[in-house]
C-alpha cells in the first residue's frame, strides 16, 4: 500500500490540527496513507482524558486541548514530530498493533545512532535508561488514525519541567543530544531517517 511522506517543516500547531481532521473526515477507501514530519513552535497539548493538575506552571507557552489518548505532553523546535494518517482498518490493524509498530520504528532509529532504546508496556513511549525520549499519542476516526509520535532530538527539555510528562510526576524526559553529547546531529536528517523507517514498517 501507498504510503506517502510529507515533510511540512516548523508549523503552528492548531492549523496541523485541523488539517489531519480534515483530511481523516474526507478519506475513502483508495486514499494513500500518509506520514507528515514537522515540526512545532513551543506548545502544551492536553489529550482527551488529560487532567489540569498536570500542567503545573505553562507560564508563556500554551495549552491546547486535543482528541488524542493520553495526558500533556510538550512540543517545540528540535523535537521531530511524524503524525500517521494511516487507515488501519484497511491494513487489517488494530491500535496495539499500530503503537507497537511506531515504538519499533523509533528505537531503530535510535539504534542507527547507537543509543540502546526500549518501549514500556505500562507507559506507552520509548525510553533510555528510565528516561522518557519519545512520546505518542493517537486517535482513530472512521477505522483511520491520526496524531502520531514526537521524537526529542536537539531541544530545550526545560518545558518538560513545568508538566507531568504524560500524567507521570517526576517522569525525567531526555533527547538525542543529551544521549550523544559528543556528536554533531543533522536533525533534518534524523527526521527524514524516522520518517523512512516507519514507512517501511507500514510498508
Amino acid at each position: 500500500m501507498t504510503v506517502r511522506c510529507k515533510n511540512l517543516g516548523l508549523v503552528e500547531y492548531e492549523p496541523i490540527l485541523d488539517a489531519m481532521r480534515e483530511f481523516t473526515d474526507s478519506r475513502d477507501a483508495n486514499t494513500p496513507d500518509e506520514l507528515w514530519l514537522l515540526q512545532h513552535p513551543r506548545v502544551f497539548t492536553q489529550g482527551q482524558a488529560g487532567k489540569a493538575e498536570h500542567v503545573l506552571a505553562a507560564g508563556d507557552i500554551p495549552v491546547i486541548q486535543v482528541d488524542r489518548g493520553g495526558q500533556v505532553t510538550y512540543h517545540g523546535p528540535g523535537q521531530w514530530v511524524l503524525y500517521l494518517l494511516v487507515d488501519i482498518k484497511r491494513r487489517g490493524m488494530g491500535v496495539r498493533n499500530l503503537v507497537s509498530l511506531i515504538e519499533a520504528a523509533i528505537v531503530l532509529a535510535l539504534a542507527e545512532y547507537g543509543i540502546a532504546a526500549a518501549p514500556d508496556p505500562k507507559a506507552p513511549g520509548v525510553y533510555v535508561d528510565g528516561e522518557k525520549i519519545a512520546s505518542l499519542g493517537l486517535r482513530v476516526r472512521r477505522g483511520c488514525s491520526y496524531h502520531g509520535l514526537s521524537l526529542n532530538v536537539d531541544m530545550d527539555l526545560e518545558p518538560f519541567q513545568r508538566i507531568n510528562p504524560c500524567g507521570f510526576e517526576g517522569l525525567r524526559v531526555t533527547s538525542m543530544a543529551r544521549c550523544l553529547p559528543a556528536t554533531q546531529l543533522d536533525v533534518d536528517a534524523i527526521g527524514t531517517r524516522l520518517q523512512e523507517i516507519v514507512a517501511a514498517q507500514l510498508g
